[in-house]
């Protein structure tokens, strides 16, 4: 379980786990294939069963860039070069082109795995022990040659410094039976870690205390990229020694020596990077083979108009584009370019309704009418009352621009598990005043209530979000009162502040089911803090569906979650989004089919190629 600190601060970058680092995480933004957050509205765009995709192409245009050289204009900055530390898309999308990891998603599978610097690997019959052969002759950017003792290394550490601001948690949980760092966890020492990660002459063997049916996706996570142990001990990183363990412990590694100076396996090595631009460029000698582009620039590009007539003018062949309403009417029809409508997204977002609000300076008086009790949301028909007055589809079509879908469980549909035969939510007023009448044995309807729901500044996605909740609550009873509070994220996300009710999504680190309801469903999962979501049942099939390896079991676990969730209604569950991709038609490789929504870039440089 990670501690409220760690999750306030982690869910910054999740609105950055597959967002980016920016404060405003909303609804309905692509920049053509990658997935960022930007300064005005914001989505993933992800894939799911496969609709059909409408193209919008139009000929003419061409990339003044050149064929070898690829410019990505970047809204925001780069938290971080060190893959130890990375946890943002935007990190991401630079290091999966310059590290590896062990195994990666097949195509554009969501479970298939194949192996990348391991070339095959066995578990014992409980999955409690793997064993990786790796890839022989590959070759750092420094000119050393790949050995198990740099995968050694490389988990090691993520593992003694597991910072707040990496993922480094959810590998711990698989290794360690936590996802807590030494320092907050004194049953961390370094006889666990050095046992739990082992080379067996030149095999990787990793022990697990238990069973863990994520593990082999976790790996696939850029976040455990193999790193070069001979030159991060050169230029300072740790060295490997448990000896020197403490020094390390929750270390914040955003500005690394490793960061600044990297050596990775991958098709790029990093040439430089500073505050405006990253430039990577091929290594002669990756093992994969050489690359057709040559050159890969990000530049950041603060404003939107700049970033699309770069697009529109060949002067950039990827962008931060902005919303799906920028998308559609400022750059599709474009001389040059194709647009498509891409699939639903891999994320989950939903209002949290805070069940426990002692100590909440939110909450007006604390009292009926001018404020709320500290056990308003705890009562279910006041949580039933609030889900059956927020009205989808409403939201679809002025968020959406009618390009959303609704979801019943805050679980990507093509996930293990996800129940198309759960109830879906939908408004129903009458039901909503009826629950809302009931509640907390009459006493909200006969005082009535002023809640206080925060959003982030700058997200109108949001903000429409919670007027159309605002404006039925209100109809209902002349005595309710939703105040919409606008406010900075750093206030939102500060540990010591507590929200009756905000946003709350997340996109995922691994593709496993667990990593979205652990999250958002347990009573010591990642928003436990914001949520007090404390169901015993769910907490025990969730603990038994992470358990098991057995598919048919999990999905059955995972569909009694989803029912249980849903007639509890411990969300208000948002549509997610159809994303939209914009492209120069001289790129090639840019396809859906081509695509894996696991990769923070959507694909890889090397797979790409331009045709002037």
């Amino acid at each position: 379980m990670k501690k409220p600190a760690i999750l306030l601060t982690t869910l910054a970058l999740m609105l950055a786990a597959c967002n980016d680092t920016t404060q405003t995480t909303t609804e309905t933004t692509t920049d053509a294939g990658e997935t960022t957050t930007q300064t005005t509205e914001t989505t993933e765009t992800t894939e799911t069963a496969t609709p059909e995709a409408t193209n919008a192409v139009t000929e003419g245009g061409g990339s003044k860039t050149g064929k070898e050289n690829y410019v990505y204009m970047a809204s925001s900055d780069l938290p971080t070069l060190d893959p130890g530390n990375t946890y943002d898309t935007a990190s991401g999308a630079v290091l999966e082109n310059v590290y590896e990891t062990l195994v990666a998603y097949k195509g554009s599978s969501l479970t298939d795995l194949e192996g990348l610097l391991a070339t095959e690997w066995e578990a014992n019959a409980d999955g409690t022990e793997y064993r990786f052969t790796l890839r022989p002759d590959v070759k750092f950017h420094s000119g050393n040659t790949m050995t198990c003792a740099d995968a050694e290394y490389t988990f090691q550490r993520n593992l003694v410094t597991n910072s707040a601001e990496s993922g480094n948690w959810f590998f711990a949980e698989s290794l360690l039976g936590t996802g807590a760092n030494a320092n907050d966890d004194d049953t961390v020492t370094w006889e666990r870690i050095d046992n739990a990660v082992q080379c067996d002459g030149e095999t990787l063997v990793f022990t697990l205390p238990k069973t863990d049916p994520a593990f082999l996706s976790k790996l696939a996570y850029t976040g455990q990229s193999i790193v070069d142990s001979k030159h991060a001990i050169e230029i300072g990183e740790w060295d490997g020694t448990g000896d020197t363990m403490a020094d390390w412990v929750g270390v914040d590694l955003s500005g690394s020596a490793l960061s600044k100076d990297a050596s990775g396996t991958g098709a790029y090595r990093l040439a430089s990077s500073d505050a405006t631009n990253t430039t990577l460029t091929a290594f002669e000698d990756y093992w994969g083979g050489a690359p057709a582009i040559k050159n890969w620039v990000r530049q950041i590009v603060p404003e939107d108009s700049s970033r699309i007539q770069a697009l529109l003018s060949g002067d950039a062949d990827l962008i931060d584009a902005g919303s799906r309403e920028v998308v559609e009417t400022q750059i599709a029809g474009q001389p040059g370019i194709s647009v498509m409508d891409t699939t639903t997204d891999l994320s989950a977002r939903g209002l949290i309704m805070n069940q426990d609000l002692e100590g909440s300076q939110n909450i007006g008086s604390g009292n009926w009418g001018d404020g709320v009790p500290t056990n308003f949301f705890a009562d279910a028909q006041m949580r039933e009352c609030f889900v059956k007055a927020f009205d989808s589809d409403a939201y679809i079509e002025q968020v959406q621009r009618g390009k959303g879908e609704k979801m019943n469980f805050l679980l990507p549909k093509s996930f293990l598990g996800y129940d198309e035969s759960v109830p879906y939510q939908s408004v129903d007023l009458e039901g909503a005043q009826a629950a809302c009448e009931a509640a907390h044995g009459g006493a909200a309807w006969e005082n009535g209530f002023t809640l206080n729901a925060a959003i982030q500044e700058n997200a109108p996605t949001l903000q429409t979000a919670m007027e159309i909740l605002k404006a039925n609550i209100e109809q209902m009873n002349p005595k309710f009162r939703v105040n919409i509070v606008t406010k900075p994220w750093s206030e939102i996300i500060d540990s010591s502040n507590v929200e009756a009710m905000v946003y709350g999504g997340w996109a995922p680190d691994y593709a496993d089911p667990d990593n979205f309801v652990h999250t958002m469903y347990h009573s010591e999962g990642y928003y436990a803090p914001r949520t007090h979501i404390s169901d015993p049942e769910i907490d025990g099939w969730i603990d038994e569906a992470r358990s098991t390896i057995d598919e048919a079991e999990r999905k059955a676990l995972y569909s009694q979650i989803a029912n249980k969730a849903a007639a509890e209604n411990y969300y208000i569950i948002l549509p997610n989004a159809i994303g939209i991709m914009a492209t120069p038609n001289n790129v090639q490789g840019r396809t859906l089919e081509t695509r894996n929504q696991m990769r923070a870039g959507g694909w890889l440089i090397r797979d790409l190629s331009k045709t002037e």
